[in-house]
């Protein structure tokens, strides 16, 4: 992490530098932070945990937070156009592996 914690905190700052209060800029970027460290479970209980935070403090970034995630999309879609140049876009989320076991029937 400390060798990408500066590009990540620069991406970060792009990323939410639409949010009306510091607080919820530092909370987004911590929340990026808790994504990145390694760990099985992305929730918010073990990535709080791993950052030494309160859960209670990214559960309300996410929950109740007044941002707009539209903004928030639309800079990172602009962001991944400009790396990638893509002809074309598919969204599937199908692709992540949950946690737990898989069963067919």
């Amino acid at each position: 992490m400390s060798e990408v914690r500066g590009r990540l905190e620069d991406f970060a700052g792009e990323m939410f530098t639409s949010f009306a209060r510091r607080e919820q800029r530092s909370n987004g970027g911590l929340y990026l932070r808790g994504l990145m460290l390694d760990g099985r479970r992305k929730s918010m209980v073990p990535m709080a945990e791993r950052l030494g935070v309160d859960h209670q403090r990214l559960q309300q970034f996410i929950t109740s937070s007044t941002w707009d995630y539209r903004a928030v999309r639309r800079r990172l879609a602009a962001r991944a156009v400009g790396l990638v140049a893509p002809e074309a876009w598919v969204l599937d989320d199908t692709g992540h592996i949950k946690d737990g076991s898989v069963t067919s029937r």
